[in-house]
């Protein structure tokens, strides 16, 4: 992993500096347009002078991963985990290409994904619901993507509406493996209460409570949060207040989806609730069971979709169209 020149233009928070559209990092990736900011860092959309293609390009300051470790130990696993990340090959999870250390900030290139967040596509259902086929497809994608990152030894620890997007071909990709626990690693905010409502709004109650060890379990109780969201149209626990929130993950029971007007088959509940335990021991083992319990509520496949032009982002798609080609 090369150390890049210092193209950085200005000091910003905790020692970051603050990139300007046009400069090139790496002496390749070049920054277009901020995508979206945070706390941590920037996500920028790029280009591959190299290549020619779009890329997604994450910079976070050094420094903020050093908490509380040293600096030489906080990027040298950012090294480690960006190098495991790059390893995952799975059409639900998002591409790294390359990784460095630029001056005081750690840069991330990923694959840019071209779509909408789930997000955003709650506000194109019926009362903000999807039917029971479109959630069992969106959750059966994101299990197939978990499932290859768990058996990597990776997890993501911070599933949510905004880090997953769902491409115009209705393909699901999770977004933000290889930094995500490094960031959660070093902020023990993420720990307590959360900096707002949407760090922890599918938090795990472990994770939340700093007391076991994490894993693939934890993503799997946040896979039920979205499930749940994509049934009712809400989130588990509707609050703005994150230590309420961060409660009532810790000791309250989540509301069966009928309590929300919503009828589901009986089997689909019982995984919900399963997904939802408190204790990581009374959840499935692994993604790979929570897709086979999906099976039966997946859609089943129409062909003539394929032939369909301007077609907008269907989370079903890739069980309609098994293999499809993506739309015109």
């Amino acid at each position: 992993m090369r150390e890049a020149p210092r193209t950085e233009r200005t000091q910003g928070p905790a020692g970051a500096r603050e990139f300007a559209p046009g400069v090139v990092l790496l002496d390749r990736y070049r920054l277009d347009s901020v995508l979206g900011r945070g706390s941590m860092g920037q996500v920028w959309r790029g280009l591959d002078l190299r290549l020619e293609r779009p890329v997604a390009v994450k910079t976070v300051a050094a420094e903020l991963l050093a908490v509380p470790r040293s600096r030489a130990e906080a990027l040298a696993r950012f090294r480690r985990e960006a190098r495991a990340a790059a390893r995952l090959d799975h059409p639900n999870t998002t591409a790294v290409f390359d990784a460095s250390v630029t001056g005081h900030t750690c840069c991330l290139v990923m694959e840019l994904v071209d779509g909408t967040t789930l997000e955003y596509l709650f506000d194109q259902q019926v009362d903000g619901r999807f039917d029971v086929p479109s959630a069992a497809a969106v959750t059966a994608q994101l299990c197939a993507g978990l499932s290859a990152a768990h058996a990597a030894g990776l997890v993501h620890r911070d599933l949510k509406t905004q880090n997953v997007m769902v491409r115009r071909d209705g393909l699901v990709k999770i977004l933000d493996f290889g930094l995500v626990k490094l960031l959660t690693d070093a902020d023990p905010r993420l720990t307590a209460t959360g900096e707002g409502v949407g760090n922890i709004v599918c938090a795990s109650p472990e994770l939340l409570s700093g007391r076991a060890r994490i894993d693939g379990r934890s993503d799997l109780y946040a896979v039920g949060c979205l499930l749940h969201h994509m049934l009712t149209g809400e989130a588990l626990f509707a609050t703005d207040r994150p230590a309420l929130l961060a409660s009532r993950h810790l000791g309250s029971p989540p509301p069966p989806v009928g309590d929300r007007g919503v009828d589901v088959p009986g089997d689909l509940q019982e995984l919900l609730t399963a997904l939802l335990a408190k204790s990581p021991e009374d959840r499935p083992a692994s993604a790979a069971e929570v897709y086979a319990a999906l099976a039966p509520h997946l859609p089943g496949p129409e062909p003539r979709l394929a032939v369909r032009r301007g077609l907008p982002e269907d989370p079903r798609r890739p069980f309609l169209v098994p293999q499809g080609p993506r739309p015109v």
